[in-house]
């Protein structure tokens, strides 16, 4: 994992971005915060079990359905399941290196569980 510092990589609104095996932030200050650095650690499995490309692929698309779904690229960005994953366990920093493989899978089937619910 090798972090860097770019403003101009990083899309607005959004502190860091990952693109294996880089994590990019948008400020220096971002370099310690250890809950956005173990949230885009998370992704950086995530992307290492995909083979990095099936990844974008299936974010991308993920996140096209999510966006035509619920018209809002706030909701549909939360709502893709890579994200999901991360954001439930941001907090959790031993998360990444106890994870199992395909954790990001369990959050398609808790959603839908609760949508039955």
């Amino acid at each position: 994992m090798f972090i860097v510092k770019s403003k101009y990589l990083v899309p607005k609104n959004f502190l860091a971005i990952t693109i294996f095996p880089f994590i990019i932030v948008k400020e220096t200050s971002n370099v310690d915060d250890k809950i956005l650095i173990n949230h885009e650690t998370i992704h950086l499995k995530q992307q290492k079990e995909l083979l990095f490309v099936l990844f974008f692929i299936w974010y991308g698309l993920e996140f096209c359905i999510l966006f035509l779904k619920y018209r809002n690229f706030k909701i549909a960005y939360r709502n893709i399941v890579f994200e999901k994953e991360a954001y439930a366990n941001e907090k959790s920093l031993s998360y990444a290196k106890t994870r199992k493989y395909f954790g990001f899978l369990e959050y398609y089937w808790l959603t839908s569980v609760r949508i039955i619910i």
